[in-house]
């Protein structure tokens, strides 16, 4: 497969230095390297740190280890990105950004906002059409619906949490007040599920 291949060719196995080519590599592959420019992608709870390692220091310490290779990895240019969403096996898993991202300093970088997407689904299946327009909101319209508190309760969205079933996971939706609070979180491993306040036993991740 591709992603086979890349990872055999990753490294010091692919271009040569200073090769207008793009080269695929793991973190890992890259210690010792350095480019011009580098894109660092998945920077989002669960996947970098990855969920596994940010429940024990020893194991985020490690992950923050291999961020600090990642970032200086860049002689000139150094992006770095997260998706709010995507698909993980099978489902659609709602995204925080990184904690590394969020220790950088603010005046170190220089924020690319995307314009807000859209699209036209077209007819639906039966024959009936819709007029209507699905659209993405921009990166900043998304930080600001995280940062919201949930209704009556001492969680946040966006916050990182626990649950003893499903393991990690982030808010990403609250509603209701007092016992009938609850809050919808997206789970690393068990998808996005709503869960009752007084009943969830959630801790702080």
């Amino acid at each position: 497969s591709f992603l086979a291949h890349a990872s055999l060719e990753a490294g010091e196995h692919q271009a040569g230095a200073g090769a207008d080519a793009l080269q695929l590599m793991t973190v890992h592959s890259a210690k010792g390297l350095e480019f011009h420019t580098v894109f660092i992608s998945g920077l989002e709870e669960g996947l970098f740190p990855h969920e596994n390692s940010a429940l024990e220091p020893a194991g985020l310490e490690e992950e923050r280890r291999l961020m600090y290779v990642a970032l200086t990895r860049a002689r000139r240019r150094l992006y770095l990105s997260f998706a709010q969403s995507r698909m993980l096996h099978g489902q659609t898993r709602y995204s925080y950004a990184s904690r590394f991202l969020r220790e950088i300093p603010e005046q170190l970088m220089q924020k690319l906002l995307a314009p807000a997407l859209s699209f036209n689904p077209g007819p639906l299946r039966g024959g009936r059409e819709t007029s209507g327009s699905f659209a993405l909101p921009r990166q900043g319209e998304m930080r600001a619906a995280f940062r919201q508190p949930t209704a009556g309760s001492q969680w946040n969205i966006g916050q990182n949490v626990v649950h003893p079933k499903f393991g990690a996971g982030v808010i990403v939706n609250a509603e209701g007040r007092g016992s009938d609070a609850r809050v919808q979180v997206s789970f690393y491993d068990a998808g996005v599920k709503w869960l009752a306040l007084e009943y969830a036993k959630l801790s702080a991740a």
